[in-house]
């Protein structure tokens, strides 16, 4: 895997202000989608991400145990996806929900049908009452 300009980085931030995502998350052998629309960068330098994620959630759970989570944008005409992911996944053979799925180098899911997607590694996790604010560097 090639490592990503902050150039492209950046380019690729542009695209989701309001778009809606799919959040990998992993911890040992239990992995998760969700769909996610709280999403921003919040540093240029270094690239750095911010989601929010309701505290109960088994995604929240997952981030914090695997320290990592993926951003999986998908093409506007295909918002389908989003449907299955409203609640915890399931994990058969490399698919979540029936969608493709390959581990990243932080080792959480990345969905092969994304149109772009990029890793972060948590690098502060912020309490904020019902949610949690994971800041992730790319």
């Amino acid at each position: 895997m090639t490592e990503l300009s902050t150039e492209t980085i950046n380019k690729v931030m542009w695209q989701i202000p309001n778009a809606l995502c799919l959040i990998g998350s992993r911890s040992g052998d239990e992995w998760n989608g969700m769909t996610q629309s709280w999403v921003s960068q919040v540093s240029m330098s270094p690239v750095l991400v911010a989601i929010s994620v309701d505290a109960i959630a088994v995604t929240n759970r997952l981030i914090r145990g695997g320290q990592a989570f993926s951003v999986n944008l998908w093409d506007q005409a295909d918002t389908r996806v989003f449907v299955k992911f409203s609640k915890p996944a399931v994990k058969e053979g490399d698919t979540l929900n029936g969608r493709p799925i390959r581990e990243g180098v932080t080792g959480v899911p990345v969905f092969t049908e994304a149109v772009a997607f990029f890793e972060c590694r948590v690098i502060k996790t912020v309490e904020l009452g019902s949610h949690d604010l994971f800041i992730g560097e790319v």
